[in-house]
């Protein structure tokens, strides 16, 4: 690794003004999994990148204090029905992108597009041919399952793969996925997302313990309570209810268990209702959406992480990364995860977490009952865990010709 990181070094320096444009449909200051990760990537590189994206809120104070040069085309900031979002939005997107992607080609003639998302991979197509460039795409999973939908935008989503310079998946589950129902030749990557230290604000140990011990006194948690965190939009898929049916279950067994959800979605009123049911109101608590900056109190004042995910072939949405797993890991919590998905990409079995088959009750019980009795194993999985969570990936080995068939950068 040290070799590699010396011969990125040495690209690096050749470079002295910015040939990447890293085009992305929406960017921080923005909140999502996406926009999280493209930022990631511009950080390797602030002074090869142009970053083209989306305004959203906040956007100018933000842009002035990059390293890098953001260009925003404007949305507007509000639409009269959903219906006119949802077309209008991806077509703005698309036209709006190739456009200024041509501008700024004059600017700084570039000569690398990297795409943030499978979506509008048409106007890169489009540019692929108008512009002397080479371009590589990123792909996420639900963009893959977006392209599935149409056969026309199936076929023109592979070509565009077909003509890629390369092709970089967030987890070997997305690109797992996209081997399953695309037959191409193109140098496909598999780049991890990575925990950004500065995005939660916490720079010691003593303000992790006093986020801590605010999140509980907030919730009327007790100090020596065991807390289980669950992080996501609510939605049915994501398991919400498999965790709070094991609730009386260990409430039984003597043990002072708590759960907090964070997130809001449509299956919120049904978890309620579950909870009401149960009578679990005093042991469950809905936090409704944090922002990343709080977000890192609840990640403190828990024991340990769960989301037990499930396939459901009817949803609209995947994870095609646990990057949720990957933040709980980084403040050195275990794990508790489905065997489904992308989970193999940052839970290893009793290396940071326990993996668990969703759909068999006897083994979700076990494993969070082993977890709550056992504070020793918790401390151990998470030590480890945190290890795991701070590894690095280099983009920038996407340009050195000996990494273009690789299929793995760590």
């Amino acid at each position: 690794m040290e070799h590699i990181s010396s011969r990125v070094a040495t690209v690096a320096e050749q470079t002295v003004s910015p040939n990447i444009l890293v085009v992305c449909r929406t960017f921080l200051p923005k909140e999502g999994g996406i926009e999280e990760y493209i930022y990631n990537r511009c950080l390797q590189d602030t002074e090869r990148v142009i970053v083209l994206t989306a305004s959203c809120a906040g956007d100018k104070a933000f842009d002035k204090s990059q390293l890098f040069p953001v260009y925003r085309w404007q949305t507007p900031k509000s639409w009269g029905h959903s219906w006119s979002q949802n077309i209008l939005q991806p077509f703005l997107n698309t036209v709006w992108s190739a456009i200024l992607a041509i501008k700024l080609y004059f600017r700084y003639h570039y000569r690398y597009i990297e795409w943030g998302h499978g979506y509008g991979f048409i106007s890169l197509l489009f540019l692929s041919y108008l512009l002397p460039i080479r371009f590589f795409i990123y792909l996420h999973g639900d963009d893959i399952l977006c392209a599935l939908r149409n056969p026309i935008m199936r076929s023109l989503f592979a070509f565009t793969l077909q003509r890629a310079e390369g092709i970089v998946c967030n987890s070997c589950w997305t690109r797992d996925l996209l081997t399953r129902h695309f037959e191409i030749d193109t140098p496909t990557h598999v780049i991890h997302p990575v925990v950004r230290r500065k995005k939660f604000g916490v720079a010691t140990p003593t303000a992790i313990d006093d986020l801590r011990i605010r999140v509980r006194n907030r919730h009327n948690i007790p100090e020596n309570a065991v807390v289980i965190l669950s992080v996501g939009s609510l939605q049915k898929y994501k398991g919400f209810d498999l965790v709070i049916d094991n609730l009386p279950l260990l409430l039984t067994l003597g043990l002072d268990v708590h759960y907090i959800l964070c997130g809001r979605g449509p299956y919120e009123s049904k978890l309620q209702s579950q909870v009401q049911r149960l009578r679990l109101d005093r042991w469950v608590h809905f936090a409704g959406y944090v922002a990343d900056r709080e977000l890192a109190g609840y990640y403190a004042a828990c024991d340990i992480f769960a989301l037990l995910t499930l396939f459901d072939c009817k949803a609209n949405s995947h994870l095609g990364f646990g990057m949720v797993y990957l933040e709980a890991a980084y403040f050195g919590k275990p794990v508790i995860a489905s065997n489904i998905g992308c989970v193999a990409d940052t839970v290893r079995q009793r290396e940071n977490g326990l993996i668990v088959n969703p759909y068999s009750g006897l083994e979700i019980f076990q494993a969070f009952r082993q977890l709550c009795e056992n504070q020793q194993l918790r401390e151990q999985l998470g030590r480890r865990g945190k290890i795991l969570a701070n590894k690095r990936s280099l983009h920038r080995w996407l340009y050195i010709p000996e990494s273009r068939y690789s299929c793995l950068l760590t």
